[in-house]
């Protein structure tokens, strides 16, 4: 028999809560619905008002997964869906505005990715996003050191950075931004890593051309682009482990001496919460947020 939860008065069906999603660690769906329950109120805020895509690996991390832009069948009609334009043009996806909507969707098996503006504001982006993608033998560590070299870029162009791993193998640098046009905010990404391969060209490539990868860090600039999407901050991530995307500090990036110093996992993230306190809230609100030069 499906089990039943009632969640903040909305009631959900959850399934196969044994199931094992992350065969490495015997991590199941159901701490999988564990986590992003106890994670909720530093992941929501990153989640609400923004068009949510999902990656879904319903049989776990070594079955198939599928993207996912338009809302599943048989969604609740409490959830929250917007009509979004997408590159494929007009359609509706599920916007994650609350506790219930969350765990109905983890109850699918989801990483969230979301893109960088809000639905209310489809035109304009609040934030800017850098991801920085390592080629072999290249790994998060030299990603660290381009972080680092970023970081003082957009200091000098007013511009505060927070970084979180990917979840992957890389790392992600976000910046709050006064809202502005998509399309402007990639030229700028764009030209920081041009700038940045110029400066650091034992180190960087701006093109994501395989054979111009290997040993260096791409910057990938492109995500900032209206139609594209990042992993949400908080979110798990189909590894062999269950990995996060999750922030870190400048003192833990300075201080990256080996890959594995930049892994979290599921389970340490709300000792993370306790110890740094929800280190991108103002990627939430607009602290700080600095105007495109």
């Amino acid at each position: 028999m499906t089990p039943f939860a009632r969640v903040a008065g909305r009631q959900l069906a959850l399934s196969n809560l044994e199931k094992v999603l992350y065969p490495d660690s015997g991590f199941t769906k159901g701490e999988l619905l564990h986590y992003y329950a106890t994670v909720e109120e530093a992941l929501l805020p990153h989640l609400r008002g923004r068009a949510a895509s999902f990656l879904r690996y319903p049989d776990g991390v070594t079955g198939e997964r599928f993207f996912s832009k338009n809302p599943p069948p048989g969604a609740p009609e409490w959830v929250r869906t917007a009509t979004v334009v997408r590159s494929d043009g007009r359609g509706r996806q599920v916007v994650v505005d609350d506790l219930p909507s969350l765990m109905w969707a983890a109850n699918l098996v989801t990483e969230f990715h979301t893109p960088q503006w809000c639905v209310d504001r489809p035109d304009l982006a609040d934030r800017l996003v850098l991801d920085l993608d390592p080629g072999e033998p290249a790994s998060v560590v030299e990603c660290c050191r381009v972080a680092l070299w970023l970081r003082e870029r957009l200091a000098s162009d007013g511009l505060t950075a927070y970084a979180k791993t990917s979840g992957s193998k890389g790392l992600h640098l976000l910046a709050p931004l006064e809202p502005v046009a998509s399309a402007t905010v990639t030229a700028y990404a764009k030209r920081l890593a041009v700038t940045a391969e110029r400066e650091l060209p034992e180190l960087v490539v701006h093109r994501m051309k395989r054979s111009l990868r290997a040993g260096k860090v791409f910057v990938d600039f492109s995500q900032n682009a209206a139609a594209k999407t990042t992993a949400t901050p908080y979110t798990l991530r189909a590894r062999p482990e269950p990995t996060v995307s999750a922030p870190v500090t400048w003192e833990e990036v300075e201080g990256c001496e080996r890959p594995e110093d930049l892994v979290v996992l599921a389970g340490q993230v709300p000792g993370r919460l306790e110890r740094y306190g929800e280190l991108l809230a103002p990627l939430v609100s607009g602290e700080g947020a600095g105007a495109l030069p």
